[in-house]
């Protein structure tokens, strides 16, 4: 059932408001620094049990590769109309090779990342019959990156730090995030000026002080303040604690198929229903929330204004199985049908 709806001007955009903002994502700056993969699907059908084990015979009947992780996030930008420099860590092997190549033919370019020959390429494979995932098959390096490394990646960042309109830290706890790199880089997107967006994970969660907008997921929060978070109460609690702790401004933090908790140090924590009607698939969907708020902020919005943009770009790619980005044209129209729908109600 659809929640009833939200009076508030800001919580729902009209159609020149929508179109304004958007019209601001072409050509938006945005650098992802983060943890990439090779994200690999073999999709097929199950009709017998294997006489070997029981477990499901799939004859594959397509294989594909995506960008995975950070990637994702440079892909979903790429997809929004803005312009990522994906700065991460690959090694020296054919999955960072066809990483590379990937990259490249989507428009999002691998200029920014760094080869280093000790790693391996993070790669992911993921067996799908019947849009159901079957396994999923990891091949990982994910020890932090050495010292020398991270100046490299710092290096290629300070580069281009005065064409930026905003910077995400994108973090897959698999190294190439590390303690000291989040504080370089905050020092130096507050010494340009830029907005910096994150998107956590547990190893460094409490390292991200002085961010513009901090987003965990509602396990990531629980974990990490040791507490519930399972009522609007819990929720306003946690994220004003979060705000506290990490002198951010402001909290996201995702909900699943209860939505967004939004608090901002000078605002009251606020909650924006789902837009997923319908799930398929929630894979990749923390990538394209993180680079929509990005490019919405770029684009002049608020930060209340972006999470409801980001909002109904993660209900469109939780509607796809696998890894997707979402696609401009698909987020405005869920957008455009949205605000007719509430005016006609």
């Amino acid at each position: 059932m659809r929640p009833a709806p939200n009076l508030d001007p800001v919580m729902n955009l009209s159609e020149p408001r929508i179109d304004q903002l958007l019209g601001g994502f072409t050509g938006r700056r945005i650098a992802v620094i983060g943890d990439v993969m090779l994200d690999r699907f073999f999709r097929g059908d199950v009709s017998r049990i294997s006489p070997e084990a029981p477990v499901p015979v799939v004859e594959i009947e397509e294989e594909s590769e995506h960008p995975g992780g950070a990637a994702n996030v440079g892909y979903n930008l790429v997809e929004l109309g803005a312009s990522p420099l994906l700065i991460s860590v690959v090694g020296d092997d054919a999955a960072g090779e066809h990483l590379r190549l990937l990259l490249n033919a989507l428009g999002i370019g691998d200029q920014g990342l760094v080869t280093d020959a000790a790693r391996r390429t993070s790669e992911k494979t993921r067996i799908i019959a019947a849009s159901q995932h079957i396994c999923r098959v990891d091949k990982e390096h994910r020890g932090e990156i050495a010292p020398e490394i991270e100046q490299l990646v710092l290096d290629t960042l300070a580069e281009r730090l005065d064409e930026l309109d905003g910077i995400i830290l994108q973090d897959y706890n698999k190294g190439v995030i590390t303690a000291s790199l989040i504080h370089s880089v905050v020092a130096l997107a507050r010494e340009f000026g830029l907005p910096v967006h994150v998107d956590p994970k547990d190893r460094n969660f409490f390292e991200y002080r002085g961010v513009t907008v901090f987003k965990p997921n509602r396990k990531e929060a629980e974990d990490a303040l040791r507490t519930s978070l399972r009522t609007d109460e819990d929720r306003r609690r946690g994220a004003r604690e979060l705000l506290r702790r990490l002198e951010s401004d402001h909290v996201i933090l995702t909900l699943g198929a209860d939505g967004m908790m939004i608090a901002g140090r000078d605002e009251e924590p606020v909650l924006v229903p789902t837009r997923a009607m319908q799930v398929a698939d929630v894979s990749g969907a923390g990538d394209t929330v993180i680079a929509t708020l990005s490019t919405a902020c770029a684009a002049g919005a608020s930060v209340r204004e972006a999470a409801v943009i980001a909002n109904h770009a993660a209900g469109v790619v939780c509607a796809q199985v696998g890894t997707v980005p979402v696609r401009f044209a698909e987020l405005r129209d869920a957008l455009i049908d949205d605000c007719r729908e509430r005016v006609t109600t």
